[in-house]
């Protein structure tokens, strides 16, 4: 946070509201919507709201099997999306779109904390620098509950910085963010949110007058947003109530420790954040105890220790943290030393630009078969894939390229220029990837090949299906594409038709079973989905 005996800094125009704005929401929508439920996370949690859209709101499930590691919210909203939207949309597009409103509302929470912290324009980096974050460029754009639990952290913050002025609204606030983290990904979230605040009350500024009062108006409102899902869902069924209390209970107790995996991941999906932050703290060494360096420094601290203990190296794992070094990197964006600053903005352009250069070389390639080594080695991994021609994304590709040469050449200088840069060409890139690359990627991504040639093969009522090795994706895809719903176990013995998930050099003959079909996706030479008949 800016010292007050520094110069007030100069408006950036670069940094417009209604350019930040329109940044922004470009940035949300691109890669959304227009390609297929990709492995693992985007089919998976796309495969439970389907279901849910069936008619089963409480349970969430997959391929009709209950699925009960993360509270509903993030599936609600998805399969919402798809009923309301789906006439103009592919379901799937359209109940992405969850991830679009969960992912804007994080960003204008975002803004929001940074303009209670300072001046109007600074405060507009903040933002732009979560859409410059290499860690939430793909997770923000996939169905994936996390995004929920990362609007929820934010919540629960902005909540924290209004408590020391207004305690009952920031009670209600943080209870809120509580009650959403919750929501998104369950227990493990709400222990962040409660450590944050309980460090908070050692510092002077939290012990204000009606601090108790909003302790019990937070517990009130996440209490109301926590209970009634657990509450139905016990009543529905206790049998799997405790099936879900057993898992949240394991998030929470099941921990590998510190391992090297988890620095790599920080230092590349917080980059450019992480420095920025760092840099923030070195210039406010001295105030460190400041109310506003200690929420983020308490936040930072529980959401690094919750990360660095936990068993997932993901880079959703990483997201509680990202808000508050994002709302730091955001004070510095702007006191960066000249030097510093002029090389973080050549690197920037530098990589971007030739990123974009490998990009256009990439669709050249698929479109017109040149340079020819360049696209055998493209069709190598995605064979059979033919482009097709339409214009408008060859326009959109260009535009965005104009675009980027003139901001490259035209920004004027000022305190945010590097910052702004950045996280323009790193949507650049997502752009162009998006209009240029998407098509290929789409068509070694898809399993909708692979399950209608498994449906062609069932036939229309092929009765009981068994799975071997079939995993949470592959069953939610299958179902979504054709309604193929398969069992773990078959005591009966009455199951005709077995599909199992495999690699391409295992036995293929199996005792008692023909094989019918044998399929993958394009380009794909690890996994396998063979679909065996009982007899001869």
């Amino acid at each position: 946070m800016p010292d007050l005996t520094d110069p007030p800094p100069r408006p950036a125009p670069i940094l417009s509201r209604y350019a930040a704005v329109l940044l922004c929401g470009i940035w949300l929508l691109t890669g959304v919507i227009g390609h297929e439920p990709w492995k693992p996370e985007d089919a998976l949690h796309l495969g439970v709201a389907f279901g849910m859209s069936g008619g089963d709101w409480l349970v969430p499930r997959i391929a009709g099997d209950p699925w009960l590691v993360s509270p509903p919210l993030y599936h609600w909203v998805a399969a919402l999306c798809g009923k309301l939207l789906g006439w103009l949309l592919p379901w799937h597009d359209a109940a992405r779109l969850a991830s679009t409103l969960f992912a804007a509302a994080f960003l204008a929470i975002l803004w929001r904390i940074a303009q209670r912290q300072m001046a109007p324009s600074p405060a507009l980096a903040a933002p732009l620098l979560a859409i410059g974050t290499l860690g939430l460029l793909v997770p923000l754009h996939e169905a994936q509950p996390a995004i929920v639990a990362l609007t929820g952290f934010a919540v629960s913050l902005w909540g924290l910085q209004v408590w020391r002025d207004e305690p009952l609204r920031g009670g209600a606030l943080f209870g809120a963010g509580i009650g959403i983290g919750f929501l998104g990904t369950g227990i493990d979230s709400v222990a962040i949110h409660l450590v944050t605040g309980l460090l908070l009350v050692l510092h002077p500024a939290w012990r204000v007058r009606g601090s108790v009062r909003a302790w019990l108006v937070a517990a009130a409102v996440a209490l109301i947003l926590i209970l009634p899902w657990p509450f139905l869902l016990w009543r529905q069924s206790p049998g799997l109530f405790d099936v879900w209390w057993t898992v949240e209970q394991a998030s929470l107790t099941t921990r590998d420790g510190f391992s090297r995996n988890h620095l790599a991941l920080v230092a590349w999906a917080s980059w450019p954040v992480l420095p920025l932050a760092l840099w923030s703290l070195w210039l406010e060494r001295r105030h460190l105890l400041k109310s506003e360096n200690v929420l983020l420094l308490a936040a930072t601290t529980c959401a690094l220790f919750m990360y660095f203990t936990g068993t997932p190296t993901r880079p959703t794992a990483l997201f509680p943290a990202l808000v508050p070094l994002t709302l730091l990197a955001a004070s510095a964006a702007s006191r960066l030393r000249r030097g510093a600053a002029n090389a973080f903005d050549w690197f920037g352009m530098m990589t971007f630009t030739l990123a974009a250069a490998l990009i256009w070389l990439a669709g050249i390639a698929i479109r017109t078969g040149e340079p020819v080594r360049i696209a055998k080695n493209l069709a190598r991994t995605a064979p059979g894939f033919i482009a097709e021609g339409a214009l408008y994304p060859v326009l959109i590709a260009i535009a965005v390229s104009v675009c980027w040469v003139a901001v490259m050449l035209l920004t004027p200088r000022s305190p945010w220029r590097a910052a702004a840069r950045w996280c323009i060409g790193l949507a650049t890139i997502w752009i162009l990837v998006a209009a240029l690359l998407m098509p290929w990627i789409d068509y070694g991504k898809s399993y909708r090949g692979i399950s209608a040639d498994f449906r062609n093969a069932l036939g229309s009522q092929p009765g009981c299906i068994l799975r071997q090795g079939l995993g949470l994706s592959q069953r939610a895809s299958l179902d979504y594409y054709n309604g193929i719903r398969t069992v773990g176990t078959n005591p009966a013995g009455n199951c005709r038709w077995l599909i199992m998930q495999t690699g391409p050099r295992s036995e293929k003959a199996l005792p008692g079973w023909t094989l019918i079909r044998e399929a993958s996706r394009p380009g794909d030479k690890n996994e396998q989905l063979r679909l065996y008949r009982r007899g001869k």
